[in-house]
């Protein structure tokens, strides 16, 4: 068998590919699979689903967690198989792309003249006018802004070419959303941290990576200082971290500061500002040098509070309460009644025992990312947006026949057709009425 002839088969076979409903099918298991990953939940511990999705015999027990891990629902959007789905609906609108919608595009360009009658009257929207001057009805369709031409004795003429430009971006927009997609997918990582305020940290507690990601290798960071801004009410406006890097050697690199929504990006690393948490307190009892002590989150209903018990004397216990990070806090004996309300550094006395909080210890949590295909889905949407609007542009075509009394006019348009029709109207009265 010849290569030409190979290479026909093969192409051939690549094309069956390209199918519409083919296409569509893929779009639905895609769209299906996501709605999946998105009701069950996604990277969790295995004990996480065993206590969430039990076994048993009924149909309520079917999505159960041995199925669930065995099949890769747990991570449904990095398995195999939801690759390949991806895979194949890419090479589909690619065929699709450059079998059918480049050249449709290209031949809709293309000059259409019908100097038979019965061809021009196979189209719905026909008629017929008494011939009077052939530069008054180019004029009363170029007034439509058609583009016209002529050519022994017919003519053609068409609008809206944008209206057949735009599949193919769109196409090609998606395309471009699941190449950056699948780049991030393979290229790229995601690390959570938790750092308290004035420590060092390394880019290693990693959430998911993909096969060919690289961690960076020479780069520490320090969150110099983790800070809050109030509103006027009281309510927490704003979290702000002040992030330092620099190499082995500890020499400075770049620094800068970060919030919600205000994320930094060095070297294609994308820091994000995500959380925060108190972790202790620095303070003084008596004439004790400062000591530390740990804080632990309690939750009271769907209010987030911290507290720690601290030993006063060899017989009393303080329960220390502090319900955010502006530095107040609520002091309780071991009977559960309020003794103080206090700020930072305020001295107090206990039971004739000086007692002052000198700092509260916060962290601030970090999304570490690097996604190299993000850039490519920003283009893919910001292209689909353009393109869907320009769709709804209409692409019309018209014919005329020139015969030796009339001249017989005729079109056909891909949507508006009440538009078109009106444009057809509008085009015999103008033609009419100047000549």
């Amino acid at each position: 068998m010849s290569t030409i002839n190979k290479r026909s088969i093969a192409w051939n076979t690549l094309k069956k590919l390209a199918n519409l409903n083919f296409s569509i099918f893929m779009l639905i298991l895609i769209s299906s699979l996501s709605v999946i990953g998105t009701i069950v939940e996604q990277e969790q511990a295995i004990a996480y689903y065993k206590l969430n999705y039990p076994t048993g015999n009924n149909l309520i027990n079917a999505l159960n967690w041995k199925l669930i891990t065995y099949t890769g629902i747990d991570h449904i959007y990095t398995t195999w198989w939801f690759i390949f789905v991806l895979i194949l609906f890419f090479l589909s609108l690619s065929i699709c792309t450059l079998s059918t919608q480049l050249p449709g595009l290209n031949n809709s360009r293309n000059w259409k003249f019908l100097y038979q009658t019965r061809d021009i009257k196979d189209f719905v929207n026909t008629a017929s006018v008494y011939k009077r001057s052939l530069c008054g009805i180019i004029y009363s369709i170029n007034r439509k802004n058609y583009y016209v031409f002529y050519r022994a004795y017919g003519m053609y003429a068409y609008k809206g070419l944008m209206g057949r430009i735009s599949p193919v971006f769109v196409h090609i927009s998606i395309i471009l959303i699941l190449t950056g997609a699948m780049s991030g997918l393979i290229n790229g990582f995601m690390v959570q941290e938790m750092i308290p305020s004035h420590e060092v940290f390394h880019i290693d507690n990693i959430i998911k990576n993909g096969r060919k990601s690289n961690l960076p290798q020479n780069l520490l960071g320090k969150v110099d200082n983790f800070f809050v801004t109030y509103n006027a009410d009281g309510s927490i406006k704003q979290f702000y971290s002040d992030i330092r890097i620099f190499n082995y050697k500890y020499i400075d690199i770049t620094r800068s500061q970060i919030s919600v929504n205000h994320p930094f990006v060095f070297k294609r690393i994308t820091f994000y500002q995500t959380d925060w948490n108190i972790n202790g307190i620095r303070m003084q009892i008596g004439s004790s040098p400062i000591i530390q002590k740990k804080i632990n989150k309690i939750n009271l209903g769907n209010q987030k509070v911290w507290g720690c018990s601290i030993p006063i004397d060899a017989h009393r216990k303080i329960l220390v309460i502090i319900y955010g990070p502006e530095g107040n806090f609520k002091l309780y004996n071991s009977s559960g009644e309020l003794l103080e309300n206090i700020s930072l550094n305020e001295y107090i006395e206990i039971n004739h025992v000086s007692f002052f909080i000198k700092e509260l210890m916060l962290s601030t949590g970090l999304q570490i990312k690097i996604d190299p295909g993000i850039i490519l889905v920003y283009i893919g949407f910001f292209i689909l947006i353009i393109s869907v609007s320009i769709s709804y542009i209409s692409y019309s075509q018209i014919w005329i026949n020139c015969k030796a009394n009339s001249l017989i006019l005729s079109g056909s348009t891909n949507r508006a057709a009440l538009s078109f029709e009106e444009d057809l109207t509008n085009i015999r009265k103008t033609y009419l009425r100047r000549t």
